[in-house]
């Protein structure tokens, strides 16, 4: 599909239906894979999106996740076939994929475009604005208020529909809204620059087929950096949960030691990363939270497009169910298909994130492990199958047995 050929409105079209079976707010991978999904099972969708955001993000797709959601070759800028953590001491561990796929890796602003208009294409009815109430009307119908930004003045729409998903962010408004301020999930805030990758690099620093991962304090104290490429384009940033901490400064001191540091800057973005699921996320009657909003991004890693796409597929599904049967009890089983195939792997990321990136001691530690065989086979198996490898128990012992020695500094048997 060709960008441009798509016409989103800042007003509403008077062939659009006068009660919406859903809307879904937010238009980035999400909810545009929800309202897609939606309107494949007959239903009328409106997709609502601010048009103009770009959120800060690596871009890090895995190959087998490309094919399951149908994602053209088109859209992939680079393919990763390695990662490199760093250390605070400076040293790298190379952790090669081999042949069992690779990383793709998208540009949001191009990516997120696409999956829009592909909804759009499909029968979604899209809206540019930004939602401001949601008000209970006759007979369980939502009432729906958005500001919208037309080439000449502003303007308030108000729409109904009888389910909303709110699709829409880590700042969710539909969770502000609709549900409580205890439910927010915790999060880092993410700040990254998009740069033009250079013409010729020293592979010690970067090159194009590898995605470098920094676990320093002085670069982020309780996350990590990241020099992800994007062919003609790198995204470099960090990441961190201590406010005050000047994710600028840090990814300025990041690209000087890689040797981007006088490449030219396209732009920069910043936003939050939840970093843990909710324990529910609906209202128990007609509004549905997902991706970012509901906080699956993957703890540990920031990992977040592959959940939302599938986030959205499973909040359509669960919305599909309700709108058929009349149960809202079917919007419980959103969460639960999802928590079902990764909540293990999200408690299992968390731990991990809680125990070794607690100073540079420990980061060290966790990057020497890194280079342990086993240690990297069920690290790429498991990202790219998206789930725990079960079919070498005895690799998943052994590693376990050398976390533990690393972390209680136990010596090393002897042969």
């Amino acid at each position: 599909m060709e960008h441009g050929l798509d016409h989103p409105r800042h007003l509403p079209d008077p062939k659009w239906p006068d009660l919406f079976d859903v809307a879904v707010i937010g238009g980035g991978p999400c909810g545009a894979i929800a309202a897609e999904t939606l309107v494949a099972s007959g239903r009328t969708v409106l997709l609502v999106d601010p048009g103009n955001r770009i959120k800060p993000c690596g871009g890090a797709i895995p190959s087998k996740s490309l094919k399951e959601f149908a994602i053209p070759d088109h859209l992939v800028v680079a393919r990763a076939n390695a990662a490199r953590v760093i250390a605070p001491s400076g040293r790298a561990v190379d952790m090669r994929i081999g042949e069992i796929g690779y990383v793709g890796m998208v540009d949001r602003a191009t990516f997120d475009p696409y999956l829009r208009q592909r909804a759009e294409k499909a029968g979604a009815h899209r809206l540019i604005g930004r939602l401001e109430t949601i008000e209970d009307a006759d007979n369980g119908v939502l009432r729906l208020t958005m500001s919208t930004d037309g080439k000449s003045s502003s303007a308030r729409v108000a729409v109904s529909a009888r389910m909303v998903i709110g699709a829409d962010g880590a700042n969710s408004t539909v969770r502000r809204l609709k549900f409580p301020p205890s439910s927010r999930p915790p999060y880092v805030f993410a700040y990254h620059e998009i740069i033009e990758s250079p013409a010729e690099s020293d592979p010690d620093r970067f090159t194009s087929d590898r995605c470098d991962v920094i676990y320093d304090g002085r670069i982020s104290p309780d996350f990590y950096g990241w020099i992800f490429p994007h062919g003609p384009h790198t995204s470099v940033g960090c990441g961190s949960a201590l406010k005050g901490l000047n994710l600028r400064q840090s990814t300025a001191e990041l690209r000087r030691a890689a040797g981007l540091g006088d490449c030219r800057t396209i732009r920069r973005e910043g936003a939050p990363l939840p970093l843990k699921p909710m324990r529910r996320w609906d209202n128990g009657r007609n509004i549905l939270l997902a991706g970012d909003a509901a906080g699956t991004v993957a703890p540990a890693s920031g990992e977040g497009i592959h959940y939302a796409m599938l986030c959205g597929r499973l909040s359509a599904d669960a919305v599909n169910t309700c709108l058929e049967t009349g149960k809202a009890s079917a919007l419980r089983q959103a969460r639960r298909s999802f928590m079902g195939a990764h909540g293990r792997v999200f408690f299992i990321l968390g731990i991990m994130q809680a125990v070794w990136y607690r100073n540079d001691r420990l980061r060290e530690k966790f990057v020497a492990m890194c280079a342990d065989p086993d240690v990297q086979r069920l690290t790429w198996e498991s990202y790219l199958n998206k789930k725990l490898v079960r079919r070498d128990p005895f690799a998943h012992l052994r590693v376990f047995f050398k976390d533990m020695r690393e972390l209680f500094r136990l010596p090393a048997r002897q042969k």
